[in-house]
């Protein structure tokens, strides 16, 4: 007998005792659907897990956004990129650099960058962008030291499935995407913990909303 066989008839005599019917019930459940948070809320939820990656993390009011972002970027040397169209919206004075296919040498030397996202997912506290308006091509968020991600709390949702089909239902499916779980980090083998050796050394995320 080989293993396959083995292992499927033990299977087979680990289900002898359910009926046909059992079997083939259907299961109430549709893919991307919300699931539970917790205790918390939503938006609560992703706040504390996008904190518990050691991201800076804040929730503001819409009218008091552009204030928060002015002093988010007070002590960043260097300049800031942002999308043009993200600028007017802010209408923040900063050290505003524009994108025009930077090198990395180039991006290397931005001091910050300020995107929107697509998605924020409570459960895991991940930013996903799908590289639309606001939030520029993928070489953006992953070389300037400081990466600050505006994110809607109407844009948060509760896991991992409901984060693929609200970005299929909005067509980023077909669009690269960056999935962001707190900032840069890696470990040697002595599990030493080192942040930006391959990425933005801080994530500043505001919620507003």
């Amino acid at each position: 007998m080989s293993a396959r066989e083995e292992i499927l008839t033990r299977v087979r005599a680990a289900i002898s005792d359910v009926d046909d019917a059992t079997r083939e019930s259907d299961i109430d459940w549709d893919y991307g659907q919300a699931v539970p948070t917790g205790d918390l809320d939503t938006v609560e939820r992703f706040a504390e897990r996008v904190a518990d990656y050691r991201a800076v993390v804040e929730r503001v009011r819409e009218h008091d956004l552009a204030q928060r972002i002015s002093a988010a970027l007070a002590d960043v040397d260097g300049p800031v990129l942002a999308d043009p169209a993200l600028r007017s919206l802010l209408g923040v004075e900063e050290n505003w650099i524009d994108d025009e296919t930077l090198s990395p040498t180039q991006l290397d030397r931005v001091g910050a960058v300020v995107t929107t996202a697509a998605v924020g997912i409570a459960n895991t506290g991940t930013i996903v962008l799908d590289h639309g308006a606001g939030q520029g091509r993928r070489a953006l968020s992953l070389v300037p030291d400081v990466h600050l991600c505006i994110v809607d709390a109407a844009q948060i949702v509760s896991d991992v499935p409901e984060a693929v089909a609200r970005l299929i239902a909005d067509g980023a499916a077909a669009r690269p995407q960056t999935w962001i779980s707190g900032p840069s980090a890696t470990s040697d083998i002595e599990l030493d913990r080192v942040e930006g050796v391959h990425g933005p050394r801080t994530l500043h995320v505001v919620i507003v909303g």
